[in-house]
């Protein structure tokens, strides 16, 4: 986990999943946005950044284990024990399943899910047959690495590694969880339909709210739920 910045009042901490093949430091504007009414703590997923020589999980199940073992010591701290996930795209789905994975009464008051379709739908979406060159683009990380071929290369791999672990996810009908549940999508994205948000309902109990936002596919906002002032 990396807290890109650490609010010593310990605030309701908001932990935020990359995007496939994306790394912890793409969520430090947010946690300078969010200070001081919440704290970042953006997860490292293993095979990029710090973490580059550490194997991904075999699957998608056995991730979401090693992902919910490793946050459990941290959760229920803050104002009160809040706490909310928020992920986009392949860590939208990972956020989810993460939430839905902890005890009941350890699940997180929100999550918000950033360009993602529903976990039912998962598998309908197309992006398997997206390769990591396309993906790179589509998420904006390929300007940034276009003049360093060893940065563009371990990228890839990043994403690739991702691929490879999206691709074993299976859903399975379960009851929803009784955290409050909002999507996001990115009007001009590419990868997802917005009309397709509203599949999210169905897979919690507690509020649901949706939003399309004026952007392609969906990056790290710089600002972040408003619902951590009330």
């Amino acid at each position: 986990m990396l807290v890109p910045a650490p609010q010593p009042h310990r605030p309701v901490r908001l932990f935020c999943f990359p995007h496939a093949g994306g790394d912890a430091t793409a969520y430090t504007p947010l946690a300078r946005a969010l200070a001081p009414v919440a704290e970042v703590w953006a997860l490292r997923p293993p095979a990029r950044g710090g973490r580059s020589r550490h194997p991904m999980p075999p699957d998608f199940d056995a991730l979401v284990a090693a992902v919910a073992e490793a946050l459990t010591p941290h959760l229920g701290g803050g104002d009160g024990g809040r706490f909310g996930f928020y992920g986009q795209s392949f860590g939208a789905l990972l956020a989810y399943e993460v939430a839905r994975a902890l005890p009941a009464d350890r699940r997180p008051e929100l999550v918000v899910v950033a360009g993602a379709p529903c976990p039912a739908e998962w598998a309908e979406r197309g992006s398997k047959d997206l390769d990591a060159s396309e993906l790179l683009r589509l998420t904006g990380l390929e300007e940034m690495v276009r003049a360093d071929p060893d940065l563009a290369e371990l990228a890839l791999g990043a994403i690739r590694t991702d691929l490879v672990v999206s691709a074993t996810y299976r859903h399975r009908p379960h009851a929803p969880i009784g955290s409050a549940l909002h999507a996001l999508a990115g009007a001009d994205d590419p990868m997802l339909a917005t009309t397709g948000l509203d599949g999210w309902a169905a897979h919690t109990r507690g509020a649901f709210g949706h939003r399309v936002v004026p952007a392609g596919t969906c990056s790290p906002p710089s600002t972040g739920p408003a619902r951590w002032t009330s």
